[in-house]
């Protein structure tokens, strides 16, 4: 069984930064990607940032592209969202998840955390 924990959301005015983590357990990871989602009130979840578990591959969305950064650390099994410039409309909550398909692609992930909110005052 494969559990995915979120944290460090919060409330931050625009401008600010905030980091997420999602410490993952159960079955080994290295053969997958992990990757960001968010979903703003009222909207679809979208593709936020992905990156293997080994390897140097990383992949963002269009809206955070330099402003997100997203990282790893193999020995904790835990993955990072650095949020930085922090726009109102980065508000959401943030899932993590796993997949071994296109990153952007919501559906192909077969594991999912509970989520976090993040929201950004103007």
């Amino acid at each position: 069984q494969v559990q995915l924990v979120e944290s460090g959301g919060g409330l931050v005015q625009a401008g600010g930064s905030l980091r997420l983590s999602c410490a993952a357990s159960g079955r080994t990871f290295s053969s997958y990607f992990m990757g960001w989602f968010r979903q703003p009130p009222g909207k679809e979840r979208e593709f936020v940032a992905a990156i293997s578990w080994i390897g140097g591959f990383t992949s963002y969305g269009d809206s955070v592209k330099g402003r997100f950064t997203i990282s790893r650390d193999n020995a904790k099994n835990t993955v990072y969202l650095q949020m930085n410039n922090l726009k109102p409309e980065d508000t959401a909550v943030y899932y993590c998840g796993r997949t071994t398909g296109d990153v952007r692609n919501g559906a192909l992930y077969g594991y999912w955390g509970q989520g976090t909110q993040v929201t950004v005052s103007s």
